[in-house]
């Protein structure tokens, strides 16, 4: 599947008169090439797909990753540089660009160290933004992507069913951060196995769970912690970074009380949290504009008299955050293939309630990728 995106990159760029594609953003490369590292420019090492609109494809990364990218990548050179060694990655790339009149780089995604050196090569102003044609590309998923979307929502499902079984009184938080890792590393493996050859893709989830229970149940992003869990407390779990299979992202959300809800004014918190995810769901489908997929979660929060909220989702895929996002202003419009977050959320105070899912649209709606209850009666853990 990736020989195809890199021709269609190819047909962009002849559109546009552009001669090089410079691709720094890890997430790209995967998507046009298959090859990915966990260490990029966290360890400062530089990794630079070269794509030009005629003539052989070159992949720049560091030599002690070269075995891997022998293995994974679908490109037709590889240029591996050593630390200390010469220009380092700097040495290909005046090669690969000569000739070029118009090369076109990621400027939100380009490390500031290679696009320093790129700019003593040629000018800022002469440089294109190939961000947009890969954003456009990434939007619709092919049915292999579908497929890896809906084995993400089983991992995701496997690890929501063990975090609520793992959520007790007397629990430390991070006892369910270990059950949730588990449960979703195994149901990856057994996906892995059963559908995919491809030995080098890791089963284990590696993102810090996100949850929060009692007075930190505000802290939206809260990492497990060594908290222990009270009788009547609100629990939040959130897989928005953990629901990563194969690569691709997923969003998944829930909140959850222990025994029993110690104030009740939560209650009537979370169900229109609900009813605002209710209600964006009722806008979702093909043909309408991402924003008023907002506009209808938005009406449900503000007529019950809570404040504006943030966006009611985005789209995801081999990226956390892809185009577009169900927020005021994103008038793109929603087609089949897309994959969504959505989300109901309020927030008070001394509490805050969210549900999420992710979604594909379809033909003539959408199809849901996760599933867990969401009834209030269903979330009160005995």
């Amino acid at each position: 599947m990736f020989e195809p995106r890199v021709q269609a990159l190819r047909g962009h760029m002849a559109q546009q008169g552009l001669d090089v594609a410079l691709i720094t953003d890890e997430d790209n490369i995967y998507y046009l090439t298959g090859y990915y590292d966990y260490l990029h420019m966290e360890f400062g090492r530089p990794t630079i797909l070269v794509i030009p609109r005629e003539g052989d494809s070159l992949l720049i990364t560091p030599v002690i990753d070269l075995n891997t990218a022998q293995a994974n990548a679908r490109v037709d050179k590889i240029a591996a540089w050593n630390d200390g060694a010469g220009q380092e990655w700097r040495a290909a790339l005046p090669g690969a660009l000569k000739g070029a009149g118009s090369v076109a780089i990621e400027p939100d995604q380009m490390p500031p160290l290679v696009r320093r050196y790129l700019e003593d090569l040629r000018p800022a102003e002469r440089m294109a933004n190939i961000t947009p044609i890969l954003e456009e590309m990434r939007m619709i998923k092919s049915p292999q992507e579908v497929q890896l979307a809906r084995h993400a929502g089983e991992v995701a499902n496997a690890m929501m069913a063990a975090g609520r079984a793992a959520i007790g009184a007397g629990v430390p938080e991070y006892e369910v951060a270990i059950a949730t890792s588990q449960a979703g590393t195994r149901r990856a493996a057994e996906l892995l196995q059963a559908h995919y050859d491809d030995a080098d893709m890791s089963p284990n989830t590696h993102f810090l769970q996100i949850m929060a229970s009692g007075e930190d149940i505000t802290k939206t992003h809260h990492r497990a912690s060594t908290r222990i869990m009270q009788h009547g407390e609100p629990v939040f779990l959130c897989f928005c970074g953990m629901t990563n299979f194969h690569r691709f992202k997923l969003v998944f959300d829930r909140t959850f009380w222990i025994g029993d809800i110690a104030d009740p004014s939560q209650a009537d918190v979370y169900q229109v949290a609900v009813d605002s995810q209710a209600a964006a769901l009722s806008a979702l489908r093909p043909g309408v504009t991402a924003e008023s997929v907002h506009a209808a979660y938005a009406e449900v929060i503000q007529g019950a008299g809570y404040d504006y909220p943030f966006r009611c989702g985005r789209a995801t895929g081999f990226s956390f955050l892809e185009k577009p996002q169900l927020v005021t202003g994103d008038q793109t419009i929603l087609q089949p293939g897309m994959v969504l977050a959505v989300d109901g959320s309020v927030t008070v105070e001394t509490f805050r309630a969210q549900v999420g899912d992710s979604f594909v649209i379809t033909d003539s709606g959408y199809e849901p990728l996760t599933d867990h209850p969401k009834a209030l009666d269903d979330v009160i853990l005995a």
